[in-house]
């Protein structure tokens, strides 16, 4: 069953079109990744679904929750939805939380916001919730300012923030960006296990195809404003059918075997103003043909759950040690 569901979604910032039509559904329950290169829309997605891009952005198409249209809510009403419904972490922890105000008065806010607790209740239920994301000593912690917590454990305090609504959907914003190895690994063990303990949905965004792998049970690539491949993501990372996602998984270097030089993909992501005539891919793509730099492809279903938009998508032929490092069963 959907829990919330994408259609034709587009954003223009000055004329300047940046989505190019989304469509997603999220199911309850479900964990959902979105991968690609700085600069393809992932954040701007969920960002216009939830209402906080600025004015200026002009936003087309439908998010429906449960009957209503996101995108149609009076504002009033679309704030009941945020945080309550959907919260969203984003990637910064350290310019998202108010460095003069402590931290339980910032999780405490949100808990009266959400669920209208208030005195010793809502300091309950914001010990409850550092102790539930790993804070250790909370009751004390919560006196604490966020330049007295490290990178690792402010990113837990905004999860615990994002937690205090019960939403139904966490949508994750390269939660792991600025945090080194070991407390990446720590945060995306945190959200997998908070998962299985709430049963709630996520959409978690980021480049990194490692921790995408690790927490989503199905992926969608994104390119120049478009989904251009998605499918269950042990299918996905087992055998990319789109020249930019196996690209992707080419350019990652290995940890073990020989050494051996990157394959890059040449070029960059094309700046809005000037997309290419055809697929947007088309000039950093090496199995380029001619119809596909005056030819955009639709995103159009490959076989069973698996959908691409590619008019040349690769054969099915035998992962390679890089996307084997990454296939999960």
């Amino acid at each position: 069953m959907s829990l919330v569901e994408i259609t034709g979604l587009t954003v223009a910032f000055d004329g300047v079109r940046v989505l190019h039509g989304i469509d997603l559904t999220i199911g309850k329950g479900e964990a959902v990744g979105l991968v690609g290169e700085s600069g393809c829309g992932k954040s701007v997605t969920w960002l216009a679904a939830l209402g906080l891009l600025p004015q200026k952005a002009r936003i087309g198409g439908r998010v429906m929750m449960e009957g209503a249209d996101l995108l149609t809510m009076p504002r009033s009403e679309i704030e009941k939805v945020r945080g309550a419904r959907i919260a969203m972490i984003f990637q910064d922890p350290s310019s998202a939380l108010n460095p003069i105000i402590r931290v339980g008065r910032q999780i405490e806010e949100a808990i009266a916001l959400h669920r209208g607790l208030t005195g010793a209740s809502v300091r309950a239920e914001a010990k409850r919730l550092l102790d539930l994301v790993g804070i250790p000593d909370a009751s004390r912690r919560l006196d604490n300012y966020p330049h007295e917590f490290s990178g690792g454990q402010n990113q837990r305090v905004m999860i615990a923030m994002a937690l205090a609504g019960n939403p139904d959907l966490l949508v994750a914003d390269e939660p792991t960006t600025a945090l080194d190895a070991t407390i990446q690994a720590q945060i995306l063990d945190l959200i997998v296990r908070l998962r299985n303990e709430t049963g709630l949905a996520l959409v978690f965004i980021s480049h990194d195809l490692g921790a995408v792998s690790q927490v989503c049970e199905r992926a969608c690539v994104m390119y120049a404003g478009r989904i251009i491949e998605s499918g269950p993501t042990a299918e996905l990372f087992r055998q990319p059918r789109h020249p930019y996602t196996n690209g992707l998984f080419e350019a990652l270097p290995r940890l073990d075997g020989p050494r051996r030089r990157f394959v890059p993909i040449e070029g960059t992501v094309p700046d809005p103003r000037h997309m290419p005539a055809g697929c947007a891919f088309s000039p950093r793509c090496r199995s380029a043909r001619e119809n596909c730099h005056h030819t955009q492809p639709a995103l159009a279903t490959l076989s069973g759950t698996r959908q691409i938009a590619c008019l040349h998508p690769l054969s099915d032929s035998p992962a390679s040690e890089r996307q084997r490092d990454f296939a999960v069963a």
